[in-house]
């Protein structure tokens, strides 16, 4: 008789192996609520394990894009004492200026994007050379040393699938291969649902990081750099690319008149801190340009209150589903910004449409 099934026994199915697993749900359930009824401080930790969906930390963002571009700028460092930059071009850029690649950028770029990837699995990277094939894996773990102890850097939780990081491993490539080293810079950029929140503009050669979270805090260096004595000149001093300076030049000159000042220089992220620095008043791009160029200049400028758009006055947007190029031009400023764009409409408006 033991040797018969339950089911036949009885007249009726029953299952078992569910009856053990129902009182452990039951058990664990009243476990659940006396924890949360009797320990209130473990509140926050409990509902974080129970929570389905996937976070990620903004603080532990900033410190991990520091020390990418850091990590970056130290193999930029190695190749350039080394002398083996084993360039070669990419092509020629919408200027038609040559586009040149060194053992640098690849190098630094396998670092940086590798050893954020690691760290945030779940969140889009984007990096000017992601058709570079990494041999070797790269990683590190978090520092929090890289910030200040003064530092206000609050823990806040972001969904990952809003979060974009966006990665320039050496910009100014082609100054690079010159020596001229003064432009060259690594730079990482977090934007949530497409705004940027965290940038991070690292210079090498002199070992200088300019660093902001929109909203909280902002490196030292970056502070020192927007103390500096403001430009008593009334007329806006331009700084525009030196690659491609003929074009540039020309719109600067219509929308702002001949007697306007312009300084030429290169790489975006050094373009950006010259208007943080207050020897600009204004950055002005007048063709496509990638947005790992300038997404973290845009955050670093919106920390401080000023201001990045399109020629067309509108956002340039940072989310993963768009494109990496922007299309039109851009304008960035500290102050004056409204004025400025009135000053691109106006002439746009006598032009039909046109700055050239």
């Amino acid at each position: 008789m033991s040797s018969k099934p339950l089911d036949k026994m009885y007249g009726r199915t029953i299952r078992i192996n569910r009856v053990p697993a129902a009182i452990t749900a039951i058990l664990l359930t009243i476990v659940l609520v006396y924890f949360l009824n009797y320990h209130k401080d473990e509140r926050p930790a409990i509902y974080g394990m129970l929570r389905s969906d996937n976070k990620v930390n903004l603080r532990k963002m900033l410190i991990a894009a520091i020390q990418a571009a850091q990590r970056g700028g130290l193999e930029v460092l190695d190749v350039a004492h080394s002398r083996q930059l084993k360039e070669r071009s990419k092509g020629q850029t919408a200027e038609g200026v040559n586009d040149p690649f060194t053992d640098a950028d690849g190098r630094s770029h396998c670092v940086m994007k590798q050893g954020l990837q690691r760290l945030f699995p779940r969140v889009r990277i984007f990096s000017e050379e992601d058709k570079e094939q990494c041999k070797d894996a790269n990683s590190f773990d978090l520092d929090r040393t890289v910030l200040p102890e003064t530092a206000i850097v609050p823990d806040v939780a972001v969904t990952a699938q809003d979060v974009t990081i966006w990665v320039d491993p050496l910009d100014a490539t082609k100054e690079f291969t010159e020596e001229l080293y003064e432009y060259v810079t690594t730079m990482v950029c977090v934007a949530v649902a497409g705004r940027p929140v965290i940038g991070v503009i690292h210079n090498p050669f002199s070992g200088q990081t300019a660093w902001a979270w929109v909203g909280h805090s902002m490196s030292d260096y970056l502070d020192e750099l927007r103390k500096l004595p403001r430009l008593k000149s009334d007329q806006p001093v331009i700084t525009v690319s030196r690659s491609h300076a003929a074009a540039v030049k020309d719109v600067a000159r219509n929308v702002f008149g001949e007697q306007v000042s312009l300084l030429t220089a290169a790489g975006a992220g050094y373009k950006v801190l010259q208007v943080v620095a207050n020897n600009a008043t204004a950055y002005l791009h007048s063709s496509i340009i990638k947005k790992w160029d300038i997404c973290a200049g845009e955050a670093i400028l919106r920390a401080l209150g000023g201001t990045m758009t399109t020629l067309d006055d509108e956002p340039i947007n940072y989310g993963p589903d768009d494109s990496p190029v922007n299309k039109g031009g851009l304008l960035a400023s500290l102050e004056k910004h409204e004025e400025y764009m009135e000053r691109i409409s106006k002439y746009r408006s006598m032009h039909n449409g046109k700055l050239r």
